[in-house]
C-alpha cells in the first residue's frame, strides 16, 4: 500500500517561497506587489516577535530555578561567552581570508548598480559608534525591566530574569508554584507558536514576493561575484568549522542539518531566526540537552553569536575597500577584526544590524560608508544564507555546552536525529 502524502506545513511553506518567487519575478519593478504584500509579512514577523520574550523568559526561569545552583550559572555563561568569542573570531577571518584570495571587489563599476538608500542606518550607526566597550557591556545591565521589555532588549531581559529565577530557588517550597505557573505559560505560549506558524506559509510568500520585485534576477549580475563568495564562505563555515565542532561534541552535523530542515527553510525564507526560536528550543531539549542550558546558550547566542553575519560583514568590508581601490593593511584588517568582534555583540539587537555594523566598521579602515548603497539592493539574498548560519551556530552551541557541562550523550542524540524529525508544531 502506497503512503499517502501528507501537505503538512513544511510544504505549504515551499509553496509560499516557491510562488512568492513567481509573483515577485513576474511583477518585476511593480510598486503595487511591496503595497500588498509588505503588511503580510510584517503582520508574520510581528506575530513572531510577540511571542518571543515570554517564551525565552519563562524557559529561563524554569530551566535555572529548577537547578537552583548559581555556581553553575556562573560557569555556564563564562564557558558560554568563551565559546562565543572563539567561533565569533573564526568566522571573521576565514571571510578575511577568502575576500583576500578571491577579491571580489576588483574589476567592479560602482556607479553601475543599483544605489539604495542607507539614510535609516546611519543616525543608530553613530549612536551606536560612540559607545565604548564599557558602555556596550554596561547597558546589559537594566535600569528599568519594562522598558527593556519594550524594546526587545534581548541581553538585559536574560541578565534580570537569570538573576530573578537564581532568587526564586532559593525560596525551596515556596518558590514551587511560581516555577509551576512559568512552566505552564512555556507551554502556553508553545501552544501560540501552533496558531502563528499556521499563517508562516503566507508570510514567507509575501516577504520572498517584496524581495524578489524588488531587486529582480538582472540586478544580481554586477554582484554576483560577491554573493556567490558569501555564499560559498557560509556553506564552507556551516560544513567545515561547525562540522568539526559538531564532531568534537559527538554529533554529526549532516544529521543536524537533517533534523533541523524545516526550521532551516523558513528562517531562510523569512531572513529572521527569531520565527523558529521556540521550535529550535524544543528540538534541541529533545535530542538531550537540558533545558537549563538551552533556555540560557540559545537566546544568548541570538545576540552575541552571529557567525553567519560577521563573516558576512568582514567580506563585505573588504569588498568595498577593493571597489574603491583602498589597499588595506594587514594591520588595518587586524583592527577590523577587533572592530567586528565589539560591534557585532554590542548592536545585535538593533534593527539593520549587519548595516549598522559595517557602517560602523568601515570608518575604521578608511572605506567610506556610502559605498554601502552599492550592495543594499541585495543585502537580503545574502541576509538570507547567514540567517541559517547563525541559527545552526546557535542551535550547536546549545550542545556544545551541553557536552562540556558532561550532561549530553551524543550517540543517543545522534539517533533521534536519524529518526523522522518532527513536524514543525510544537506540541
Amino acid at each position: 500500500m502506497k503512503k499517502k502524502f501528507k501537505f503538512g506545513l513544511a510544504s505549504q511553506i515551499f509553496l509560499g517561497l516557491i510562488l512568492g518567487i513567481a509573483v515577485g519575478a513576474i511583477w518585476f519593478g511593480n510598486p503595487n506587489v511591496e503595497t500588498y504584500l509588505q503588511p503580510i509579512g510584517d503582520i508574520f514577523l510581528r506575530l513572531i516577535k510577540m511571542i518571543v520574550i515570554p517564551i525565552v523568559v519563562a524557559s529561563l526561569i524554569v530551566g535555572i530555578a529548577g537547578t537552583g545552583d548559581s555556581k553553575k550559572v556562573g560557569t555556564l555563561g563564562v564557558k558560554t561567552i568563551a565559546y562565543f568569542e572563539i567561533v565569533t573570531t573564526f568566522a571573521i577571518i576565514i571571510g578575511l581570508f577568502l575576500a583576500n584570495i578571491f577579491q571580489p571587489g576588483q574589476g567592479v563599476d560602482i556607479e553601475s548598480a543599483q544605489k539604495t538608500d542607507i539614510g535609516q542606518y546611519v543616525e543608530t550607526s553613530e549612536e551606536e559608534g560612540q559607545k565604548s566597550v564599557a558602555e556596550t557591556f554596561l547597558h546589559i545591565v537594566p535600569t528599568n525591566l519594562f522598558k527593556s521589555l519594550a524594546e526587545g532588549d534581548m541581553l538585559a531581559i536574560i541578565f534580570f530574569t537569570v538573576f530573578f529565577a537564581l532568587g526564586i530557588s532559593k525560596l525551596g517550597e515556596r518558590g514551587k508554584p511560581v516555577i509551576a505557573f512559568f512552566d505552564a505559560t512555556a507551554q502556553a505560549m508553545f501552544n501560540v507558536v501552533n496558531m502563528i506558524m499556521k499563517f508562516a506559509p503566507f508570510g514567507v510568500f509575501a516577504l520572498i514576493g517584496v524581495t524578489v520585485s524588488k531587486f529582480g534576477f538582472d540586478s544580481l549580475m554586477s554582484l554576483g561575484k560577491l554573493i556567490l563568495l558569501v555564499y560559498a564562505a557560509l556553506i564552507f563555515f556551516l560544513i567545515v568549522v561547525l562540522g568539526i565542532i559538531a564532531k568534537i561534541a559527538n554529533v554529526n552535523i549532516f544529521r543536524m542539518l537533517a533534523y533541523l530542515k524545516d526550521e532551516l527553510l523558513l528562517a531562510y525564507s523569512t531572513s529572521s531566526s527569531e520565527t523558529v526560536l521556540p521550535r529550535i528550543m524544543k528540538k534541541m531539549e529533545e535530542i538531550g540537552c537540558p533545558k537549563s542550558i538551552v533556555s540560557f546558550v540559545i537566546p544568548i547566542g541570538y545576540t552575541f553569536n552571529l557567525d553567519g553575519s560577521v563573516l558576512y560583514q568582514s567580506i563585505a568590508a573588504l569588498f568595498l575597500a577593493q571597489v574603491y581601490g583602498i589597499d588595506l593593511t594587514i594591520w588595518h584588517q587586524i583592527t577590523l577584526v577587533l572592530v567586528l568582534m565589539v560591534t557585532s555583540k554590542g548592536m545585535a539587537a538593533v534593527p539593520g544590524t549587519s548595516f549598522v555594523v559595517l557602517l560602523a566598521t568601515l570608518g575604521s579602515i578608511g572605506v567610506p560608508a556610502e559605498g554601502l548603497a552599492f550592495i543594499a539592493g541585495v543585502d537580503r539574498i545574502m541576509d538570507m544564507a547567514r540567517t541559517v548560519v547563525n541559527l545552526v551556530g546557535n542551535a550547536l552551541a546549545a550542545v556544545v555546552m551541553s557536552h562540556w557541562q558532561g550532561q549530553f550523550d551524543g550517540k543517543k542524540a545522534n539517533e533521534i536525529m536519524k529518526r523522522k524529525p518532527a513536524p514543525l508544531d510544537v506540541n
